[in-house]
């Protein structure tokens, strides 16, 4: 194709992608998301050869958070079940997921119809899921995700012509 110039002065490829807030924030949600479980990730691996439970003791002191409630005593009991090496698959399955959720992110923001579809597909993937654990007692948090997850999932495979760039060979 002919690279045309538009009056913005962005080279574009014969049509003008138009402004979609909902993919913006799809985008955001995706990047976030991404940095967060690395960031999470990395702690892990730097954290796994330490006594978790303390380390979590030491975390919830410093934000002034009382370790003592039902939440975290189980937190802790279920950090002093976990030895090096499952922190270690765990961090690094985590970091792999990760890898998804910013590469789906970066993928979206040049309108590439490969990650739209990494997209739709991965946020589908967990919607059985979700509604599975709100069968199980319902959480207004993974209510929040499914319908979250619906949403990314509808808007894009809705929109999936008009925003992404297909190659036609």
């Amino acid at each position: 194709m002919n690279s045309v110039t538009v009056p913005s002065g962005q080279p574009t490829t014969g049509e003008v992608k138009k402004r979609a807030p909902t993919l913006y924030i799809i985008i955001i949600v995706k990047l976030t998301k991404g940095l967060l479980l690395a960031s999470l990730a990395l702690l892990a691996f730097s954290l796994a050869d330490n006594n978790l439970p303390d380390v979590l003791d030491h975390v919830l002191q410093f934000f002034r958070i009382d370790p003592e409630r039902r939440f975290w005593v189980t937190v802790a009991a279920r950090l002093s079940d976990l030895n090096e090496a499952q922190v270690m698959w765990t961090a690094a399955g985590t970091l792999v997921y990760s890898l998804f959720s910013l590469v789906e992110g970066v993928g979206l923001i040049f309108r590439l119809s490969w990650a739209g579809y990494l997209a739709i597909g991965e946020s589908a993937f967990f919607i059985p899921i979700e509604v599975f654990d709100l069968a199980k007692g319902f959480s207004t948090v993974v209510l929040s995700i499914l319908a979250l997850n619906i949403l990314i999932v509808w808007y894009l495979y809705q929109n999936r012509h008009p925003l992404f760039r297909h190659h036609h060979h």
